[in-house]
């Protein structure tokens, strides 16, 4: 039995937010283009809600459109999968989706011919315990936030390393964060830039009650525990990239560790990680730079 052109061809799954600028557009000229380079698309479009796409294991290739937080979202389902991510930016900031629309087809072009490889991004494996009870497990490919749920609340949580007591916080919350989300929230609450492709995990508290309190950065190796001791009637909160979310109780502990899967995101070799911090964060140590 000869087997049909579409399960011989290989196969990309483009996936557009259609909150972003030309988002519908852009996913038709990337549909011909494939179609043109003998890939067979399928596109999938989302306003808001991404539920109800594709199974990602049937495809060789993701291409996001949209932006930060649509590669965040497609990154931690195509990661377990080994599924490479192209990543176009069609949002504001793009940091880490950093191919633009103009050009995203020569890295596809570089990536096809073996001339770029796709970037290893870090992951954190985050679970919830609560008593003897797992309440879920989630992937991050930003940062994992314990915080408490009201809005300038102190919460009281206590900071395990490797199974050992390390102190007890209160603050707003604890951020942990990759070298890939070391840009994000964490460098906003006052927290070190890391070089994505670092092995390294960042604990960064939020508002944090004493001045003592300062960011840590780990080996990837550790296990980081995070146990809540007391939220002052406003509730806990565990959100995962910003986008997923689980109430906690006192007592609930969230463990994040490094996950057994890396993201892998194809961008551009001059997308160097100095410069963007240079063009799109407005890093310089001259004012004149």
């Amino acid at each position: 039995m000869s087997s049909s052109p579409e399960t011989t061809r290989s196969r990309v799954l483009i996936i557009a937010n259609l909150l972003k600028d030309d988002a519908a557009g852009e996913s038709l000229l990337a549909s011909d283009y494939f179609n043109d380079q003998g890939w067979y698309p399928e596109v999938f479009s989302f306003e808001g809600n991404p539920a109800g796409a594709p199974d990602f294991k049937n495809f060789d290739l993701i291409l996001s459109l949209g932006g930060d937080g649509t590669l965040l979202y497609v990154a931690r389902l195509a990661a377990a999968l080994g599924i490479p991510v192209l990543p176009v930016n069609l949002g504001t900031l793009g940091f880490i989706a950093a191919n633009r629309r103009e050009s995203w087809r020569n890295s596809f072009e570089a990536w096809r011919l073996g001339k770029l490889e796709a970037s290893s991004r870090m992951m954190l494996q985050v679970d919830v315990v609560r008593g003897n009870k797992a309440m879920g497990r989630f992937s991050a490919l930003n940062d994992g936030v314990v915080s408490s749920q009201g809005i300038a609340k102190m919460i009281r949580l206590c900071l395990g390393v490797d199974g050992e007591r390390f102190g007890s916080y209160r603050a707003d919350g604890l951020i942990v964060a990759t070298p890939t989300g070391s840009t994000a929230y964490n460098l906003a609450a006052g927290g070190p830039a890391l070089h994505p492709e670092m092995p390294a995990i960042i604990i960064n508290p939020i508002c944090p009650f004493t001045l003592a309190s300062r960011p840590l950065v780990l080996p990837s190796s550790e296990i980081v525990q995070i146990t809540v001791d007391e939220t002052r009637r406003s509730g806990a909160l565990l959100t995962v990239d910003g986008q997923e979310t689980v109430p906690l109780e006192k007592g609930d502990v969230v463990t994040f560790k490094k996950s057994p899967f890396d993201a892998r995101l194809i961008v551009p070799k001059e997308n160097i990680f100095y410069e963007a911090l240079r063009s799109k964060l407005g890093w310089s140590g001259d004012l004149d730079a």
